[in-house]
């Protein structure tokens, strides 16, 4: 072992003429730097992103959604608040209803998704209480009842807070127009607005009391599901998997906050792994250049070839040096990539060197995040591709035949 990584060694070290076969090599070495430091730069901002995306809807989102299978929802379930109530994995639950409303203020019509909540427990499932950019949280009645809206909407129907809002409940709309009665309303006061950086939530959900969304959506003394908050994110999947096996969920679904999001996280994935083999080619490119420099070398030295095998080198031992040879160009570009590249990443973060305008977007610079297990397996790829493109150089090796090698040419 110790021969082929001296021979290896010292073909690399011996190179000092430059000659055509020694730029490819160091073009390979600089192929596999940059494909590998541009991989860990393009993953990282990818982790930025999604570490980003993660959080907001993490501060706003419940852990755990219970929702009903039926348009028309369920009563409450004792045994399944019992069983939230002595868990020790739940911080918090609440039971909540769900539809879609008209919204009416100032001449403008928007339609809306009406959510009523129970304002004492849901203060510490959801991220709207820490949302309010003005007002306050309150949802108590006292004269008429009170409701927050998102930044978004109060926008587009021009309301602040104290202005009144008039919610059309869709259940008597059929009612309505057959002649029979006037479709079902409530007034309510503007107490609070939140933005919570999420599009679809600020431009669409207003929250109510629970009560006042069960009269206007026809849900009566029924619920559409429960939200809940653990102590520990972590186990998510696993208290899903717990509540399946221990209830009947032929009334309601069990969704965690991936499933509610997982169009969202699915594209993204999707994103990252393209980025991921797009960007490989680049490592793949410079393999092949690894090929053509260990085979052309094959060519180059078949007289010294020649000589080793004559003095008793056997065909696994060449096989090894060749092998030694794209795993060190592997092993060097690989190692320099990563230099460079958590250089940059560091830079990027220490120093901002990408910033972003902050009245556009909700961050100042491009986010970005390391993940060692992206650096790892990138390394491992790079040095596996260089140590593959070496092998076919490797074989062709140990096929010469010793007599036409040594010949005097």
């Amino acid at each position: 072992m110790r021969l082929e990584k001296f021979i290896a060694l010292r073909y690399l070290k011996s190179k000092h003429k430059v000659n055509f076969i020694t730029v490819i090599s160091m073009l390979s070495i600089l192929g596999i730097t940059v494909g590998v430091a541009s991989l860990i730069v393009v993953l990282a901002v990818f982790n930025g992103f999604g570490n980003l995306v993660t959080e907001i809807l993490l501060s706003f989102d419940p852990h755990l959604k219970i929702e009903s299978n039926l348009a028309e929802g369920f009563l409450p379930d004792k045994e399944l608040e019992k069983f939230f109530e002595e868990s020790k994995n739940i911080k918090s639950f609440s039971p909540y209803v769900y539809g879609k409303c008209v919204v009416y203020s100032n001449k403008v019509i928007r339609i809306v998704n009406l959510i009523g909540i129970s304002d004492d427990k849901n203060r510490e499932i959801t991220g709207l209480k820490n949302s309010i950019i003005s007002g306050a949280y309150d949802l108590n009645s006292s004269g008429l009842p009170k409701i927050l809206i998102g930044l978004s909407i109060a926008s587009r129907l021009q309301v602040s807070i104290g202005d009144t809002l008039i919610i059309v409940s869709p259940e008597s709309f059929e009612a309505y127009l057959s002649g029979i009665h006037i479709p079902a309303y409530q007034a309510f006061i503007i107490s609070g607005i939140y933005n919570t950086n999420n599009k679809d939530v600020d431009s669409y959900n207003v929250y109510v009391s629970l009560s006042y969304a069960q009269r206007l959506l026809g849900y009566s003394n029924k619920i559409f599901g429960y939200e809940i908050r653990l102590r520990d994110i972590n186990e998510t999947n696993s208290f899903k998997e717990k509540l399946e096996k221990t209830f009947n969920t032929k009334l309601y679904s069990i969704k965690t906050w991936f499933d509610l999001h997982k169009d969202l996280y699915s594209v993204m994935l999707i994103e990252r792994w393209t980025a991921y083999v797009i960007l490989s080619l680049i490592i793949a490119v410079a393999t092949f250049s690894i090929f053509s420099s260990l085979f052309m070398t094959v060519i180059e030295k078949k007289r010294d070839i020649g000589i080793l095998k004559a003095m008793g080198l056997s065909n696994k031992s060449l096989l090894k040096i060749f092998l030694f040879d794209g795993i060190l160009i592997g092993i060097i570009g690989s190692a320099l990539g990563v230099i460079i590249g958590l250089g940059v990443c560091y830079a990027q973060i220490k120093y901002k060197l990408y910033p972003l305008d902050p009245t556009v977007y909700i961050i100042d610079a491009l986010p970005v995040k390391v993940n060692s297990f992206d650096v790892i397996l990138i390394v491992i790829m790079a040095i596996f591709l260089s140590t593959l493109a070496a092998y076919f150089p490797a074989r062709k090796s140990t096929t010469l035949n010793v007599l036409e090698a040594i010949r005097w040419e």
